[in-house]
């Protein structure tokens, strides 16, 4: 019988989804659990599994098709079976040959329509990131689990092609007559002089000289259009929202992390030692919200209607920048979560989210956000609050500070600055400083957060 492939609902409000690329061809046989197709949602992009085993038939959509939840896109057939009634409007009708009996996978005569090869098994990003680049992903070497090919494999292959252009050497420009004024309009504008004839005496370029060659010269190339969908929506649609909705108040304080910095490479080298994972300044961020957070609640809660809801569990949301826009996977619990565990699920939600393998669970139930732009360079900047959480905390990077000491000399110290986004309406400005203090101190004396 006839097995239907429908677009699944992945998240609660879920009304559609996007086809990002099929994995299988119609008319190929694939064992049911496979990896049938690609879709993205408004947050995350997931691999869809086949339904059962058979041949793949009556595909309906392809990519960049926005499908209902729920509509049938395809169906699975058993061996020597044809396409229900139903699914013939429009579709000639199909004949599948039978599977031998002698093999689990049945030799099936390629179409001419329907190439025989599949491409080498490549996540979604780095798939998307071959296409823009010209890259044949046969070319590629994968080194993902399983030989799969990942973004950084494709990126290795377009840094060595790339290579170092060297200009030629300009030649000495030439003197042009121009007046003072047509000079200024002409650098003002980019108007190359020597590209003129000038109408003045001995051929001297006059200022309407200038402009009459702007207003002759072609129009600018047209820009690049991207349309807003998808991910970059979603992200526009929900941060417009918050930002005109939620009455936002910031506060900064400057922390100094000498002591985390060297607890961290003491616990580093352990890790390294013992095979344990590796712990980030993201990590122990995430263990020393979830320990303040337990000290005020109210920063953990959500506004429901007339209603303020203090949450019970602790879920600290991870921004992770990603080609496409932004995305938050989430660490649950994470205030019951030794640092150990802690720094293996931040490692395995980053690593998942740039491959593009986030599941819908990994990214729901965020309670509190942190966004870390520490690593680019930024040392401090204010962050929307992520709906219907009521804070985030933006963190910056470690610089090097003098700081005067209790006996009035002067010390270097590595000074990080965080600045704290609340929802005014839930938490007030003293609730707020409470809470970086408290932060503040179990940061810059971090050994009892391992207790």
């Amino acid at each position: 019988m006839a097995t239907p492939v429908i677009m699944p609902k992945l998240e609660m409000a879920q009304e559609t989804a996007t086809v990002v690329e099929w994995l299988k061809r119609e008319g190929e046989y694939v064992e049911k659990g496979e990896p049938l197709l690609v879709v993205e949602t408004e947050k995350i992009t997931v691999e869809i599994e086949a339904p059962a085993s058979g041949i793949l038939a009556g595909v309906r959509v392809g990519p960049g098709d926005v499908v209902p939840v729920t509509q049938i896109i395809a169906y699975i057939l058993e061996p020597g079976e044809e396409l229900p009634d139903e699914a013939r409007t429009g579709v000639a009708p199909v004949s599948v040959p039978a599977r031998p009996s002698v093999s689990p996978l049945p030799e099936i005569p390629p179409s001419p329509s329907v190439p025989p090869l599949r491409a080498p098994a490549a996540t979604p990003v780095a798939r998307r990131l071959a296409e823009t680049y010209g890259i044949d992903l046969g070319t590629v070497v994968g080194t993902g689990p399983g030989g799969q090919i990942t973004r950084s494999d494709v990126e290795a292959v377009r840094a060595r092609s790339r290579e170092p252009m060297v200009a030629p050497p300009s030649p000495e420009p030439e003197k042009v007559r121009a007046t003072p004024a047509a000079r200024r309009i002409a650098r003002e504008q980019g108007v190359d002089l020597t590209t003129l004839r000038g109408t003045g005496p001995r051929g001297r370029i006059q200022a309407a000289d200038v402009l009459q060659a702007i207003q002759m010269a072609p129009p600018a190339a047209a820009p690049e259009v991207i349309p807003l969908t998808g991910m970059r929506r979603t992200i526009a649609e929900r941060m417009t929202a918050s930002y005109q909705a939620v009455p936002h108040i910031m506060f900064t304080v400057s922390v100094d992390v000498g002591a985390l910095e060297e607890m961290r490479a003491r616990l580093n080298r352990m890790a390294e030692a013992e095979g344990g994972p590796h712990i980030s300044l993201t990590a122990l961020l995430v263990k020393a919200v979830a320990w303040t957070l337990r000290r005020h609640p109210w920063l953990n809660s959500t506004l429901r209607g007339e209603e303020i809801h203090l949450l019970p569990e602790i879920n600290i949301g991870v921004a992770v920048a990603l080609d496409t826009g932004l995305i938050v996977p989430v660490v649950h619990q994470a205030d019951r979560k030794g640092l150990a565990e802690i720094a293996a699920a931040v490692n395995d939600r980053v690593r998942r989210a740039r491959e593009g393998r986030l599941t819908p669970t990994d990214v729901a139930g965020g309670t509190f956000t942190i966004s870390n732009l520490g690593p680019f360079g930024i040392e401090q900047f204010t962050a929307i609050i992520n709906p219907p959480q009521v804070a985030i905390l933006a963190v910056g990077a470690a610089t090097r500070q003098p700081v005067a000491d209790d006996t009035g000399g002067v010390r270097v110290r590595p000074i990080m600055k965080m600045t704290l986004s609340v929802d005014h309406r839930v938490v007030d400005g003293a609730q707020a400083a409470l809470f970086l203090k408290d932060l503040k101190t179990a940061l810059e004396f971090p050994y009892f957060l391992l207790c």
